[in-house]
């Protein structure tokens, strides 16, 4: 677009005076895409017929504000664009855009009785996004003479992970995972009461990263914000999420986790140059009994690994060299190493004793995939065989608070109503936490 391009929000076409609302089946064209006027944006189904939704101009895709299978009301815009079309200036949007933005609705708490108090919170949907870049152990062992990709194998665990693109940024990629845990949710962006993104390295120190998402989700006046519990954090906003939940503020919550940690590697640092993935994970955490039963939940933190795995600055690019901070992230391999594995070991025996479980009920634990070393020194003192820890650390790296969302998307398709799963995770600080989920 030129220097005179403007941004605008598209509206359906309305169908009749007795037509109030239409539904989105299918979406022709993504955010970023580039059409052409005439051109079919989307196939629309209403009351009277199914018809294509045509392009008034010659434009960009900004964002479109409705899923596919939404019902929206002819009065709510559909797409932002950006048009240098003249003539779409003197556009005249439906009555019911009024010139002033209106204030958004007053916030009632949502309806709750006492039989949602006893059913507790069900996990409803799940979603996960990769970058698509895969980086193998061989181009990173590269800068490394004397390491070899076999040996960053068998000190990590990791053969490969995902780096994000240079156009790409956190909110990118909680907002393509977000839209997937919502598909998978069976519900309306709509229905989402609230917003809990963990993340260590967000779009901008303010305003949240979760405000951002909130945006491109399109929701109107629903708590949003951050957290920061590094690689538990996916973990705390699900307890956040439930917490919510259970004193009535919210039905359906949204629970992110989204780290890009691979621009603040130091490149010449073998501690932590092959650990690393990007990545983001999220689920709609709602009220009732129909889904994924969230059962115990264990949260802590313990001072003694404060400075075992660190970043003096935060967000997830470096600054331009001003300064004193240390601007890469630092870990302390074997202090973490024992603590970590001591953390994880006794995260899934408490579980399952507060839940009441035994080591031979657990389908499976679905860990932070921290270290594959890690992890089977953990199995051992645990007392779940290794063979039902779900491991994708070879494939995808550590990728922080996105690690368990992540790593349930790729094992969902083999799990069974009534399994059991304990989620466990062990960050920066060092942050413990623990859920235990019947499926």
């Amino acid at each position: 677009m030129d220097g005179n391009s403007f941004r605008m929000s598209l509206y359906l076409p309305a169908q009749g005076a007795s037509e109030t609302e239409a539904t989105v089946i299918e979406w022709y064209l993504a955010e970023g895409d580039r059409f052409d006027k005439g051109q079919a944006l989307a196939q629309i189904d209403s009351a009277k017929a199914v018809f294509d939704f045509e392009a008034p101009c010659d434009g960009l895709v900004i964002r479109l504000l409705h899923l596919e299978g939404e019902t929206i009301s002819f009065s709510d815009p559909v797409m932002e664009i950006e048009t240098s079309d003249p003539a779409m200036k003197d556009w005249i949007p439906p009555a019911a855009e009024a010139d002033e933005i209106p204030l958004p609705p007053p916030v009632s708490a949502p309806v709750r009785t006492a039989a949602d108090v006893e059913q507790g919170t069900v996990i409803l949907g799940i979603g996960g996004y990769l970058p698509q870049r895969v980086v193998t152990n061989a181009e990173l062992a590269n800068s490394f003479p004397g390491i070899s990709e076999e040996y960053v194998e068998q000190v990590t665990g990791v053969r490969c992970r995902h780096w994000a693109s240079h156009e790409e940024k956190p909110s990118d990629m909680a907002y393509a995972a977000s839209l997937e845990a919502i598909r998978n949710s069976g519900i309306s962006t709509g229905d989402i009461d609230a917003v809990i993104l963990s993340t260590t390295t967000p779009d901008f120190a303010m305003p949240s990263t979760s405000c951002v998402l909130q945006d491109r989700l399109n929701l109107c006046n629903v708590p949003s914000f951050d957290l920061n519990a590094a690689c538990s954090g996916w973990l705390y906003a699900v307890s956040m999420a439930r917490g919510m939940i259970l004193s009535g503020l919210a039905r359906n919550v949204l629970a992110v986790g989204a780290d890009m940690q691979s621009r603040l590697l130091d490149r010449s640092d073998r501690n932590t140059c092959f650990i690393f993935g990007d990545g983001a994970g999220a689920a709609i955490i709602s009220a009732g009994n129909t889904g994924h039963r969230i059962r115990q939940i264990i949260l802590g933190a313990d001072s003694r690994g404060l400075r075992m795995a660190r970043r003096e600055e935060p967000g997830y690019l470096v600054a331009n060299g001003h300064g004193s901070a240390d601007p890469w992230i630092r870990v302390d391999g074997p202090a973490l190493f024992r603590l970590a594995t001591e953390s994880f070991a006794m995260l899934v025996r408490d579980c399952l004793v507060k839940t009441g479980w035994k080591a031979d009920d657990t389908r499976w634990v679905v860990p932070h995939q921290a270290n594959g070393r890690i992890l089977k020194a953990a199995a051992k003192r645990s007392g779940v065989s290794f063979d039902r820890y779900y491991l994708n650390v070879d494939r995808v790296g550590n990728t922080s608070s996105a690690s368990i969302p992540i790593a349930l998307t790729e094992l969902e398709e083999s799990l069974h109503p009534g399994d059991k799963i304990v989620l466990c995770s062990v960050g920066a600080g060092v942050t413990t936490a623990a859920i235990s989920v019947e499926w």
